[in-house]
């Protein structure tokens, strides 16, 4: 436990993470909320205040949790790992009495904690937004139901987890920060991107983007209640399917955190660091 004290410790005091926090807590309000409740006082969409009062807090502010929350939270986990090799700290931590797994796995329980933050973070300001929306507006305030919630808090705590796992593979991979981050928004943006694309118009590609994160991260926000539509006009986190079942997302995206996470764990242990 002392471990992971030390981790939060050194998470908090990292400029990088309260960036990344402002970065996403600003893009997720922008687009779940003032969006939206500027097109409805423009009087283009009058049907848009429904989707900013608290009834719709859960299906509002995941939708931009597979792609844009994702990126940032990769960032966040090649930060979490990478910056270390450039610091040159992991020789001194690898040297003190914890073997290298006990260090690697006090920084994932770090970052978890840390992905969780984000996500109750966000919904936090998401609520407090949406109740002064209906303030203001004088609409009747009603909540989702708690299981509701607590089943958006947890897709959003797993979908971040992936995109984070994802970040930390990269950055033990290439033992640094700056290619593992161009690597990984390369891959967002360009492979799942234009791939996913391509699955509209190419049918031999559905099933290969069934199986990517974007895809099952987007499935599992479906299945949360959020219109397939939602997605097909966001700029780069645009996605037209193909949705999978909410079951199948959710046993690839435990997948990809399991198998991210060990393989980590082993480039770690096996390979020297210089």
């Amino acid at each position: 436990m002392s471990g992971v004290r030390a981790e939060l410790l050194v998470t908090r005091k990292r400029a990088s993470t309260w960036i990344l926090l402002a970065i996403w807590a600003a893009l997720a309000l922008v687009f779940a909320y003032v969006v939206p409740y500027v097109t409805y006082l423009n009087g283009s969409a009058p049907e848009s205040l429904a989707d900013v009062l608290p009834e719709r807090l859960v299906t509002s502010l995941m939708s931009g949790v597979p792609f844009f929350g994702g990126v940032l939270a990769l960032m966040l986990g090649v930060l979490a790992v990478g910056s270390e090799y450039g610091w040159g700290t992991l020789k001194t931590l690898f040297s003190q009495r914890p073997g290298r797994l006990q260090v690697f796995a006090a920084k994932l329980l770090a970052l978890a904690a840390t992905v969780a933050v984000f996500v109750l973070v966000v919904f936090a300001l998401g609520a407090l937004t949406a109740y002064a929306i209906a303030l203001l507006e004088g609409a009747e305030v009603e909540w989702p139901s708690a299981s509701l919630v607590v089943r958006g808090l947890a897709a959003g705590w797993l979908i971040l987890a992936v995109w984070a796992a994802l970040g930390v593979l990269l950055a033990v991979l290439f033992r640094g920060t700056a290619l593992a981050v161009g690597i990984g928004i390369l891959y967002a943006f360009v492979i799942e991107g234009l791939v996913s694309a391509l699955a509209t118009q190419v049918s031999v590609v559905d099933g290969l983007v069934e199986f990517f994160v974007r895809a099952n991260g987007y499935s599992l926000v479906v299945a949360l209640g959020v219109p397939a539509d939602d997605f097909s006009d966001r700029g780069p986190g645009s996605f037209s399917g193909p949705f999978v079942s909410g079951e199948q997302a959710l046993l690839v995206l435990t997948s990809y955190l399991i198998v991210a996470a060990v393989v980590s764990a082993w480039l770690l242990r096996r390979r020297d660091v210089t």
